[in-house]
């Protein structure tokens, strides 16, 4: 039998080597995808890396350029190239958080300096001295004492400290060296351009905002403690016979990311700090409510702890006690399900920024997971068997019932921060 040709036409063959050439580029681009997906953190590192190797090489340019350099000189250029290396942060709003700070400090640890250095030289003689040391201890004591106080140390310690080492620079060189004024002068100029070329490096070039991170970290740990519900409950009905032949680092997983939520507080607190000092960028604006992402945080961290609180169930292996978990096993796992998923359904919410109203969903399902755990642990179930079980198993389903008081008012303050944040009507 003769074969038979079929003619494609000019315009179907260049579109199916045209889809060829796309398929292949998308195949040869995956790994490529897989690895920056895998490697998010080394990949912000590197760039964070790269980036403040720019700032150094631009603030070195005082150095490489003569006329620069002789208009400068060498000891006010170093300051531009102390103040990259000090202020130049991780995140964008920390290098503005601390450039800030520095420049209020300097501009009025060196003004006070040198109003003690002119009041110290018009008394004279033995009074210059007196002057400038009584201003040391007034003015160094006073801004010790600020660092102290909670709310200063939180947002401005580093501006505080720079004040006392820029007060007590100028004042005591005002002793020594008769022009402290022009010397004050260059090296705030010098100053204003280390911090002017960490933020043009820091803002321009790939910007990591503190935000976007507290903003995603905070959607994770949502996925992470319904995740951990689902374990807890999976593993306490699970059958002993499996419980035995199970690794001890299985059950142990099912905890883990309750412990890294339970550890967030100081991570989040300096995010918060940070992005408090992020211009407007992206999907945030200058009055987004951070202090509200603390206080989901602190709630989070609260619920990790009464998931926490589950693995003294877990670990219980007596035989007699396997028919009881059977009996409750539906309505727990009814309830667990329930649980995960609105702690889904809040994450969720938060991550595309849209309004959550609890009222007409969320609330009727956590209603409806108590009542279902409330007739687990009713008399007529728990009498039947001997007191000591009959705690065990009550002590596993009370704790689910704290899960359940826990994620309303979870579920209030993420109603409250989409009111506050503007999030778009769902």
């Amino acid at each position: 039998m003769g074969s038979v040709v079929i003619p494609i036409p000019d315009g179907d063959h260049q579109e199916f080597t045209d889809l060829r050439k796309e398929k292949r580029f998308q195949v040869s681009l995956s790994p490529v995808i897989s690895f920056v997906q895998k490697n998010k953190d080394i990949i912000r590192k590197i760039i964070h890396c790269i980036k403040v190797g720019i700032a150094l090489v631009l603030v070195s340019l005082v150095y490489f350029v003569d006329s620069l350099y002789k208009e400068v000189g060498d000891d006010n250029a170093m300051w531009a190239i102390m103040t990259v290396v000090v202020i130049f942060e991780f995140h964008a709003g920390a290098t503005l958080s601390k450039g800030f700070n520095r420049g209020i400090g300097t501009v009025l640890g060196g003004g006070l300096g040198c109003l003690a250095v002119i009041l110290g030289q018009k008394v004279g003689g033995i009074g210059n001295p007196f002057i400038v040391g009584v201003s040391l201890f007034i003015l160094g004591g006073a801004a010790t004492y600020a660092r102290l106080i909670p709310k200063i140390k939180k947002r401005h310690d580093y501006g505080a400290m720079i004040f006392i080492l820029t007060f007590n620079l100028v004042s005591v060189s005002g002793l020594r060296e008769d022009n402290v004024m022009e010397i004050a002068r260059e090296r705030l100029t010098m100053i204003v351009l280390g911090f002017a070329i960490c933020i043009c490096t820091n803002f321009l070039v790939f910007p990591i905002w503190a935000s976007d991170e507290l903003h995603n970290s905070m959607v994770s740990k949502f996925e992470c403690l319904a995740s951990s519900i689902e374990g807890c409950i999976e593993e306490y009905f699970r059958l002993v016979s499996e419980k035995e032949n199970q690794s001890v680092q299985t059950v142990a997983s099912n905890f883990r990311n309750c412990t890294s939520v339970l550890n967030s507080k100081a991570k989040d607190e300096s995010l918060v700090n940070f992005a408090k000092w992020e211009p407007w960028h992206g999907k945030f604006g200058l009055s987004h409510p951070w202090e509200k992402y603390q206080k989901i945080g602190e709630i989070l961290r609260e619920l990790a702890g009464t998931i926490l609180s589950l693995k003294g169930s877990l670990n219980s292996h007596k035989e007699p006690l396997q028919a009881l978990r059977e009996s409750i096993k539906e309505p727990c796992e009814a309830a667990g399900s329930s649980l995960a998923s609105t702690l889904r359904e809040l994450g969720e919410s938060i991550m595309k920024m849209r309004r959550c109203q609890p009222e007409p969903c969320i609330v009727p399902k956590l209603k409806l997971a108590r009542q279902e755990l409330s007739q687990v642990i009713s008399p007529l179930k728990l009498g039947k068997i001997d007191s000591a079980e009959g705690l065990a198993v009550a002590c596993f389903v009370f704790t689910l019932m704290e899960v359940v008081e826990k994620l309303k008012d979870l579920a209030k303050e993420v109603e409250e921060l989409g009111e506050l944040a503007g999030f778009h009507q769902s």
